[in-house]
């Protein structure tokens, strides 16, 4: 075991030493019940920086709670992102992406704690690196989201939030131990005062690994991950109507990958093989400082914050380091917002941007020059909260240093039919520009940049029905999506050297679908949530790859009466999808089809005193084997069993 798990394994147990979803949607998702008293609220739905409560937003959302990753005993937020209806999931070494409602994974805005978190370098961020801590909660906006957020948020946005010290105060922890060499810790610590509060908290996710190639390609190579995340966030009221606030956090991933077989004359060409020494190092470091001012009894209030973000990527053969990447962000945002009345909200707000990226090429093959663009961004936004009627419309203009200046929107409204029935409708437009690897690319002679590249645009609309029954307690949404991006960029191959390089699409990507969520109380100590995803995404005809037609997932979930004890099972369904490989020796691709699979989970935990828990779990019940992406081999079975304290 590595160095950094040694440390954090020990630094876990002396903590603990020493130490004296429901996911609600508006679109209605639950993933557990929460009590009615406590409904959900949503705080990316709007700029107006004021929490919106599901059931006024016009969109569909869903929030999942602490309760439900403490429940599920979720270690990475990528896995349990994967019950939330709209999103499909793809894992391997080094790189976890997810795409929403068929859009492309650089196409879906992350934040945390607020700080936007994709690399400049490719666009996207690793959803694989960010652990779940004590606490956390995640918010996810589906649709066309780029009149509040700008670029990134075609597909939408997904919003990871760390506990804030006043949230839970007191310090808790977790250790954990399980199959091939799994050792994972957390502990987090909240302070708050009158009129402070803050938040310390440290996360280890190490495994030793299984292999994850084919046998043909050996298939014996473990394929170990260690993952240390450092973050903390801070508030303190000034005055009674004058706050500031902080956020940061470091995180480091390092772990092995197996190459592809580059021999042309070799059986495995193409293919995944065990490659001794190829390992990734990955560190990340993201700050915010914002200060907010009310006045007017509340009703007027200023924000303004600034927020970096510096990520570094590097890759290692049996040679030393093979290729290296550097980006950087700099944002700063004003807010100005107006309530009339508790039911109207005007906001505006600015923000400037500037992204650099840096290729770190040890051979020198490609060009190390600092690459840069910046951006501001113009937001108009007004929302209406009725006693049964919500509206809600917004209007973006993003002036570009690069491309061409181009203009956003988003319109939506929701009206409750009865009391128990809601009708709800939306339709927006969404940007990405071009990545820093699409326009500049990364090796000579292996992937040519097009600096020509034009950025991808989406409009789209939705309409949803949410019911509730009064057997039962059960909830039930329905949400019908159609949504249509030009301009995508794909990679072509042109002879005669067929060497690879993307190029904008002259033809429309149609992507449109069906999600529905159901929760229902079938008994007083017993919950079931499911939910099933429809999508059918084309460009020019051609099904898009890694995107299943069916995805379906459903929890059961039961609790003591006493609350001593508590069980989730979960069982996942990803149907077949299509995928690129690249086993022909032109390099390039054919298409394949992963295999569908069901994956069964089952985890437990029992109270054995106040504030000290015992808990255990299976991933992969039955051991199935599947690929998520072609040629890469999913991890088997897995357990782990550990320890919770809170104080």
């Amino acid at each position: 075991m590595k160095k950094y798990v040694r440390l954090g394994g020990a630094a876990s147990a002396a903590l603990i030493w020493c130490a004296p979803v429901m996911a609600q949607d508006q679109g209605t998702e639950y993933l557990y019940p929460e009590p009615a008293e406590r409904p959900e609220v949503l705080v990316t739905a709007s700029r107006i920086d004021t929490e919106v409560e599901t059931g006024d937003y016009t969109g569909s959302a869903s929030v999942i709670t602490p309760e439900q990753i403490e429940r599920r005993q979720v270690r990475d937020i990528g896995d349990v992102l994967r019950d939330v209806p709209g999103i499909a999931v793809s894992s391997v070494a080094g790189q976890t992406q997810i795409r929403l409602r068929g859009s492309e994974a650089n196409h879906v805005l992350v934040l945390v704690d607020g700080i936007e978190v994709s690399d400049p370098f490719g666009g996207e961020f690793d959803i694989g690196t960010l652990q779940a801590e004590i606490g956390s909660r995640v918010e996810v906006l589906r649709g066309p989201q780029s009149a509040l957020y700008g670029n990134d948020a075609i597909g939408g946005v997904v919003a990871y939030q760390s506990a804030r010290g006043r949230d839970a105060e007191g310090f808790a922890a977790r250790l954990e131990g399980g199959t091939a060499g799994t050792i994972n810790g957390s502990a987090r610590l909240g302070l708050a005062g009158e009129r402070w509060d803050t938040a310390l908290s440290a996360t280890v996710v190490s495994t030793d690994g299984q292999p994850n190639s084919r046998p043909i390609g050996g298939g014996e190579r473990d394929i170990g991950r260690d993952s240390y995340t450092l973050s903390g966030k801070a508030a303190a009221d000034v005055t009674d109507t004058f706050e500031l606030r902080a956020a940061g956090r470091f995180i480091r991933t390092e772990g092995d990958f197996n190459d592809s077989d580059f021999d042309t004359t070799a059986p495995t060409f193409g293919f995944i093989i065990d490659s001794p020494g190829t390992r990734f190092e990955n560190e990340a470091v993201y700050a915010l400082a914002g200060a907010r001012l009310e006045m007017l009894d509340g009703a007027w209030s200023q924000d303004v914050s600034v927020q970096i973000a510096d990520i570094t990527r590097d890759s290692f053969n049996a040679f030393g380091r093979s290729s290296g990447s550097e980006g950087d962000r700099l944002k700063a945002s004003y807010v100005n917002a107006f309530s009339i009345a508790s039911s109207h909200f005007v906001t505006f707000a600015a923000d400037w941007e500037r992204e650099r990226f840096r290729n770190n090429d040890p051979f020198g093959f490609a060009s190390a020059t600092r690459q840069k663009i910046e951006n501001v961004g113009l937001v108009g936004e007004y929302r209406y909260a009725g006693e049964r009627l919500d509206l809600s419309a917004a209007l973006r203009r993003d002036i570009n240093d690069r491309f061409a200046n181009e203009t956003t929107f988003r319109i939506g409204a929701g009206f409750d039919v009865t009391e128990s029935t809601r009708v709800r409708a939306s339709a927006g437009s969404g940007i990405k520009n071009p990545g820093f690897f699409e326009l500049f690319g990364f090796f000579d002679g292996r992937f040519i940049g097009n600096e020509d590249l034009a950025p991808e645009k989406s409009t789209g609309w939705e309409v949803g029905i949410d019911h509730s029954f009064e057997l039962g307690d059960t909830k039930i949404g329905v949400t019908y999506f159609d949504n249509n991006l030009e301009n995508e960029i794909f990679t072509t191959f042109p002879a005669p050297d067929f060497t690879a390089t993307p190029a904008n699409a002259d033809t429309k990507s149609q992507r449109s679908g069906v999600e529905i969520a159901l929760f229902s109380r079938i008994a007083p100590q017993w919950t079931i949530d499911a939910a099933y995803s429809y999508l059918d995404a084309e460009e020019n005809g051609v099904s898009e790859v890694r995107r299943p037609r069916h995805i379906a997932s459903a929890a059961l979930g039961w609790t003591h009466p006493g609350d001593a004890a508590s069980a989730t099972l979960v069982v996942r369904h990803n149907g077949a999808a299509q995928d690129l490989a690249f086993t022909d020796p032109s390099f390039v691709p054919v298409r394949v089809t992963l295999d569908d699979y069901t994956l069964v989970n089952l985890n437990a935990n029992v109270r054995l005193t106040d504030g000290i828990e015992a808990f255990a779990r299976v991933e992969n019940l039955f051991d199935d084997t599947y690929e998520q992406v072609f040629s890469f081999v999913s991890p088997g079975r897995s357990a782990a069993a550990g320890i919770s304290v809170r104080f």
